[in-house]
């Protein structure tokens, strides 16, 4: 059964609120409980590439690299209760606003189109606005999708394609698929493997969202868990796969590179950044003592790991963060 929406501030109080490199060939899939860090460092020289202020709604939630090495970040707004925003950050920090949504929406996901386009997610009350939206380069936003009022469009990710997108609901156990040229959103899956555990804390389900080597992937944040969910020649969904449970209040994540299944993932309530390896096991490379505030997202680029950082407990210490993949330390296990 699932948990009864919360209002959207509230919701994200209560729930603490929520590469280069050589390839990792996939194993079978086991689940294992999140390890402990490694002796020798897997991800270093860690620092803050952009510190953001909290209390105007700069609440970093998800992250997206552009070719030339500059940064998509969802400002999710919600939970200062100000005005959301989507922004470009360079490489060396400097901030551009591309979106400004209205007060009392949120922006979540983001992903990019090959051709420069930027796809994101606006959760909303108001049924004219929540749903896919879409800025191409030059143009002015608009909404390609809508999703139903009630849900939280959360994880979003393209198909390899550049024909559909996959968006994670929150609260409904769905995962929607959105043409990319626009039009009516359909339920892709709507699985239990989706949905809030009943007796979970945070009432947040189906949560970051990935679309790799043929597979759509989710977190699910109530649950703990990783699924894979491979992507038939027809396109409709294929057989669940549970690739890790455990992973205590795990937000988006990403991979290593585009043909390795290690994945990065971020457990927001954990003030942590754990490594999933594809036969399951998992080992903690960033912890609060790398200056991990509520992680919500996590992206790659050559040997840079970024982490969005939402700040949501106090002292509300919103910020990027990078810091460098060793491959010997992480490819060790």
């Amino acid at each position: 059964m699932i948990t009864k929406a919360l209002p959207m501030r509230k919701r994200f109080r209560f729930a603490v609120i929520s590469a280069t490199a050589a390839v990792v060939v996939s194993a079978p899939y086991a689940s294992a409980a999140t390890g402990q860090p490694a002796s020798q460092p897997a991800v270093t020289r860690v620092k803050t590439v952009a510190a953001f202020d909290f209390a105007t709604g700069d609440v970093p939630e998800n992250i997206t690299v552009a070719p030339d090495n500059s940064l998509t970040v969802s400002m999710v707004g919600a939970p200062a209760g100000e005005r959301p925003a989507l922004v470009r950050i360079s490489p060396s920090g400097h901030r551009t606003v591309l979106v400004t949504g209205r007060k009392g929406d949120g922006v979540t996901g983001n992903t990019r189109g090959q051709d420069g386009t930027i796809y994101y997610n606006v959760w909303s009350s108001d049924a004219s606005r929540n749903g896919v939206w879409k800025l191409a380069p030059g143009g002015t936003p608009h909404r390609i999708a809508a999703l139903p009022v009630g849900g939280v469009p959360n994880g979003l990710a393209i198909d390899p394609a550049g024909r559909t997108l996959y968006v994670a609901d929150s609260q409904k156990g769905t995962v929607w698929a959105v043409p990319v040229a626009g039009g009516r959103a359909t339920a892709w899956l709507v699985d239990p493997a989706l949905a809030i555990k009943a007796s979970a804390p945070v009432p947040y389900g189906a949560n970051g969202l990935r679309f790799h080597n043929g597979a759509v992937w989710v977190s699910n944040l109530s649950r703990g868990t990783l699924l894979r969910i491979p992507v038939t020649a027809s396109g409709a969904p294929g057989r669940i796969h549970t690739v890790a449970d455990g992973l205590t209040g795990v937000d988006d994540f990403t991979f290593l590179s585009e043909r390795s299944n290690v994945v990065f993932a971020a457990l927001n309530t954990q003030n942590k950044v754990a490594v999933v390896f594809p036969d399951g096991t998992t080992k903690t490379v960033l912890t609060a003592s790398d200056g991990l505030a509520s992680p919500t997202a996590t992206a790659v680029r050559g040997n840079r790991l970024y982490i969005t950082d939402g700040g949501l407990n106090e002292p509300h210490d919103a910020k990027l963060q990078s810091g460098r993949i060793n491959l010997d330390a992480l490819l060790s296990h």
